[in-house]
């Protein structure tokens, strides 16, 4: 049995402690994939929460089907994300608030290059297709494979390849265009 797995089943069974290991180590990548979708930092890091409580909730009914267990978690955040938007009454859109944390003691202009790459690449994702970007935010922002990501957008690993594809063509078009 996997170290997950194990992990996991304990959870399942009430243990406290295996379910704040859980914690511990998705915490991060479900914030990263929220924050990029609502581009607010306390916003994210409640909905993060969230995620955390329903699936503490939702624990004894978890089943497993030989997915890392974070594709179960992703699943919460994402519907979460989408009843954040339906609520809110607004059209997904992502607009940081110049959280992004950049490296304090490299040089000063390389810093303000890469903070300067990062808001055009924001900008050129906002773009894409709400397929696309979901895609690319699980696959880079949250670090998912291909399977999770098709396992969780329920679309095969195909699709989620040609959109991947496609979003990387679009956006390297769009990043040459604004040079």
């Amino acid at each position: 049995m996997s170290i997950e797995k194990d992990i996991v089943s304990r959870a399942i069974k009430g243990d406290g402690a295996a379910f704040a290991q859980l914690y511990e180590e998705h915490f991060d990548r479900i914030y990263r994939y929220i924050y990029l979708k609502v581009g607010n930092r306390t916003e994210a890091e409640d909905l993060t929460q969230e995620v955390f409580v329903k699936a503490l909730e939702a624990i004894t009914t978890y089943k497993w089907r030989n997915l890392p267990f974070n594709s179960w978690l992703f699943r919460i955040a994402h519907n979460l994300v989408v009843d954040y938007f339906r609520k809110q009454g607004k059209v997904e859109k992502v607009a940081l608030d110049n959280d992004i944390v950049l490296p304090s003691k490299s040089n000063p202009a390389l810093t303000a290059e890469l903070a300067l790459e990062i808001e055009a690449l924001t900008k050129d994702i906002e773009n894409l297709s709400p397929a696309q970007r979901e895609v690319i935010l699980l696959r880079f922002s949250a670090e998912l494979s291909t399977a999770e990501v098709a396992s969780l957008l329920a679309k095969s690993t195909g699709t989620v390849k040609a959109l991947q594809h496609n979003a990387i063509v679009a956006l390297r078009k769009m990043s040459s265009s604004d040079k």
